[in-house]
């Protein structure tokens, strides 16, 4: 079982420094996991979230929901469409009552893709707790929210 303060060799003032180191290093480290996953894809985790967005929200959506709805409100979200934009695996639609308004789709490619990515997919990361422990875990952090 991991222990923070041996995985970084460090001692600390006090237990909720501790937590929050761990929290932060957890991340770090459930990020770097990621991120190397969704590599052979093509994409970023961040990329695979505004997919899903598009895919769970059923038809195209505003840019501004889609901010919204990320895990990670990445400030270069608009940058991350245009990636996506450039792979085929959405479509920017115009709308036309308000010009400054854009909608997103997701297109067959991406759609394609997600099914891929879900096939290879392997939710293991929390396996070692029960499920009364990742409920335990997850009302943790919405309380600390």
């Amino acid at each position: 079982m991991g222990d923070i303060s041996k995985d970084i060799n460090s001692k600390f003032a006090n237990n909720k420094i501790k937590a929050l180191l761990n929290i932060i290093y957890t991340a770090n480290w459930i990020s770097s996991i990621q991120n190397e996953f969704f590599k052979p894809f093509g994409i970023s985790p961040q990329q695979f979230n505004i997919l899903r967005i598009l895919r769970g929200g059923g038809k195209p959506l505003k840019v501004q929901t889609i901010k919204e709805r990320m895990i990670e409100r990445a400030p270069n979200a608009t940058r991350l469409m245009d990636k996506l934009c450039d792979k085929g695996l959405i479509n920017r639609l115009p709308c036309p009552e308000d010009r400054r308004v854009v909608h997103i789709e997701i297109t067959a490619s991406g759609l394609q893709l997600l099914k891929d990515i879900d096939a290879n997919y392997k939710n293991d990361l929390l396996d070692k707790l029960t499920d009364k422990e990742a409920e335990i875990l997850s009302d943790l952090l919405d309380k600390i929210r």
